[in-house]
């Protein structure tokens, strides 16, 4: 049984590593930030890194 959790603890680590900051700049970009949740999925946060990559932010940034 040793080691039997460690996978869903990476898994739970690397999640909240991905989600914690597309949950804080989503929103500047006009995207709601529960969509953050959406970026477990790889293609899903490839698809967000486009959207933030060629839209200018709220606040005129960009």
């Amino acid at each position: 049984m040793m080691g039997g959790g460690s996978g869903f603890l990476w898994f739970l680590v690397i999640g909240v590593l991905i989600v914690v900051p597309f949950w804080k700049l989503l929103p500047r970009y006009g995207l709601p930030s529960w969509a953050a949740l959406l970026t477990i999925f790889p293609l899903i946060a490839l698809v967000f890194l486009w959207i933030m990559a060629f839209k200018s932010d709220e606040a005129g940034r960009g």
